[in-house]
C-alpha cells in the first residue's frame, strides 16, 4: 500500500474497507469497500470521515494485506466441524460450529500466534458446549498489512494441524442407579431420578435404565456391571460421601472401575466422582446437584457425551475457575465457572 492525499485518489483503488461510525444515529457501518475505486464524488465523503490521505493499493511482494492474510489463515485454523466466513469483511473472518457439539481447541498454538503481536485470534473457551452457527473464533491481522515472513510463521505454528474442532455429540444410552439405604426403604422420596433425567434430556440422552439399591456394595456392583453392558455411560446417585465407609465409591472400584480420583476441585460437585470401564465413562454424583442449579456433573457430562475423554491430569486444572460464583440469577454457561 502507498499514502496518498484524497484528493490525488481518484481512480485508485482504496487498500481497506473504509468503516463510518455515527454514534447520534447509532451507526457502525462499512462506507467504502476494499478495492472501491475513488471517483470525484467520494472525495467529500472520505473528508466527511475525516480522511485527508488514503491508502491505496501498490503491490509489494513482501506486504500482505490482512484480508489475505485472513483468507490464508482461515483453512489452516478451521478442523473438523467448523465453517468460517468466506470473504472478509474489514480484515476479519469469523468461524463458527458446523454442527451441535463440544468446541475443542488447542491453546499453544494459538496463544503463540496471538503472541506474534500482529495477528489477532481470540476464541470462546475449551470444552464449551455449542450449537450449530455459533461463532467460536475470529482471525485477522491488527495492522492494514504484515510481512509475508509472518504468515510464514504462523504455518509453522499450525505444522501440526487445525486448531479449531467441533466434537460432535454421540447419541447415548444412559443408566441411573440410585443408592441410599433411606430412598431403598422409602423413609425419604428419591429426589435424584428427575433432576438427572432433566439434564440427560437436555442433550437427547436415553435412560434406558434405573433402579434404587441400599448401600450395599455388593448390590451395587454387580448393578454397575449388568447396566453397563447395554449403556455408555453409567451414572449413580445418592451414597457419595466423604465417609470411610462411602459404598458407592467402593463398588465402583469392586466392578473394576478406574477411578481418576476420589473427587474433583470443582465446587460445588466436589465430590463427583469420575471413572472409566473399558472405555465407558462412570459417574458419581453427590447430593449437591440436588441443591445447586449447576454442578461439577454439568461440567464433565458434555465431555462424556462427546466421547471426550477426561484425564487425570487435568483435573487439577479446574481447580482455576472451579469455584462457582453463586450468583443471584445463574447464566450458565455464559460464565466463568468450570472454564
Amino acid at each position: 500500500m502507498r499514502k496518498v492525499k484524497v484528493d490525488a485518489a481518484i481512480g485508485l483503488a482504496i487498500a481497506h474497507d473504509m468503516t463510518e461510525v455515527n454514534v447520534e444515529k447509532n451507526i457502525k457501518q462499512v462506507a467504502f469497500r476494499k478495492r472501491h475505486v475513488i471517483s470525484e464524488s467520494d472525495v467529500a465523503k472520505l473528508k466527511s470521515l475525516g480522511r485527508e490521505n488514503i491508502f491505496v493499493f501498490d503491490e509489494n511482494e513482501d506486504e500482505v494485506h490482512e484480508d489475505e492474510a485472513a483468507l490464508i489463515m482461515s483453512p489452516l485454523l478451521a478442523g473438523a466441524n467448523i465453517d468460517y466466513d468466506l470473504e472478509p469483511k474489514e480484515g476479519k473472518i469469523s468461524f463458527y460450529a458446523a454442527i451441535d457439539g463440544l468446541f475443542k481447541l488447542e491453546a499453544a498454538p494459538i496463544i503463540a500466534i496471538n503472541r506474534l503481536g500482529i495477528p489477532s485470534l481470540p476464541t470462546i473457551h475449551n470444552n464449551f458446549v455449542v450449537q450449530k452457527g455459533k461463532q467460536v473464533a475470529a482471525f485477522r491481522i491488527i495492522p492494514l498489512t504484515c510481512k509475508a515472513e509472518l504468515i510464514q510463521q504462523c504455518r509453522g505454528l499450525l505444522s501440526r494441524g487445525p486448531v479449531l474442532t467441533v466434537k460432535p455429540f454421540i447419541k447415548r444410552k444412559a443408566a441411573l442407579v440410585v443408592t441410599g439405604n433411606e430412598v431403598y426403604s422409602g423413609r425419604i422420596e428419591d429426589k435424584f431420578t428427575a433432576v438427572v433425567e432433566k439434564k440427560l434430556a437436555a442433550f437427547g440422552v436415553d435412560l434406558v435404565a434405573k433402579t434404587i439399591l441400599p448401600d450395599e456394595r455388593e448390590l451395587i456392583r454387580d448393578k454397575i456391571l449388568e447396566f453397563h453392558e447395554d449403556a455408555d455411560m453409567v451414572l449413580l446417585t445418592g451414597g457419595t460421601s466423604v465417609d470411610p465407609d462411602d459404598a458407592t465409591k467402593a463398588a465402583m472400584r469392586q466392578a473394576g472401575v478406574k477411578l481418576l480420583q476420589a473427587g474433583n476441585p470443582l465446587q460445588p460437585g466436589n465430590n463427583f466422582t469420575i471413572g472409566y470401564l473399558n472405555g465407558k465413562p462412570v459417574g458419581a454424583i453427590p447430593a449437591a446437584a440436588l441443591f445447586f442449579k449447576i454442578t461439577a456433573f454439568d461440567i464433565f457430562l458434555p465431555r462424556f457425551l462427546a466421547a471426550d475423554p477426561v484425564t487425570a491430569d487435568e483435573l487439577a486444572e479446574f481447580s482455576i475457575g472451579g469455584l462457582c460464583h453463586f450468583c443471584e440469577v445463574c447464566r450458565y454457561p455464559i460464565c466463568p465457572f468450570g472454564r
